[in-house]
C-alpha cells in the first residue's frame, strides 16, 4: 500500500470536522442559513458525510468516490459561507478577513480532494 501521508491527513482532517457537529453542535446550527429546514437534522447529516467521506478515503476501493463526494460536499457548503459573511451571528465573531479567505479555501479544499480523484 503506497498512499500518501496527505491523504491521511486530509482524511482525519475530515473525520475530525464531522464528530465536531456532534460534540459542538451549536456551534454549526448558528451557521446554518435560516432558509434551510430541519437544521438539526442537517447539521447530523453533514457531520455523518464527512466522517463517511474521510474514512472512504483511505480505502483504494472508494478513494476516488469519496474525492468527489468531498468535492459535491464543500460545493453545497459554500453558501454557509456566505451566509456568515453577511450576518454578524453566524459569523460567530470571526474577523471578516477571516470569513472572506474561507471561501477560496473552499475552492483550495475542493482541488485537494480532485488530486486524488483520478
Amino acid at each position: 500500500m503506497n498512499t500518501p501521508w496527505h491523504l491521511y491527513v486530509m482524511a482525519g482532517m475530515y473525520i475530525l470536522a464531522g464528530i465536531m457537529h456532534f460534540v459542538k453542535p451549536k456551534m454549526y446550527l448558528r451557521i446554518m442559513p435560516r432558509y434551510l429546514p430541519y437544521h438539526k437534522f442537517l447539521v447530523f447529516l453533514s457531520g455523518v458525510a464527512e466522517i463517511v467521506l474521510g474514512i472512504g478515503l483511505c480505502f483504494m476501493a472508494t478513494q476516488k468516490l469519496s474525492a468527489f463526494g468531498i468535492i459535491l460536499m464543500l460545493a453545497v457548503f459554500l453558501p454557509v459561507h456566505f451566509y456568515m459573511l453577511s450576518n454578524e451571528k453566524a459569523a460567530a465573531g470571526l474577523p471578516k478577513w477571516v470569513l472572506v479567505l474561507r471561501v477560496p479555501l473552499q475552492f483550495a479544499l475542493m482541488y485537494w480532494a480532485y488530486s486524488y480523484s483520478f
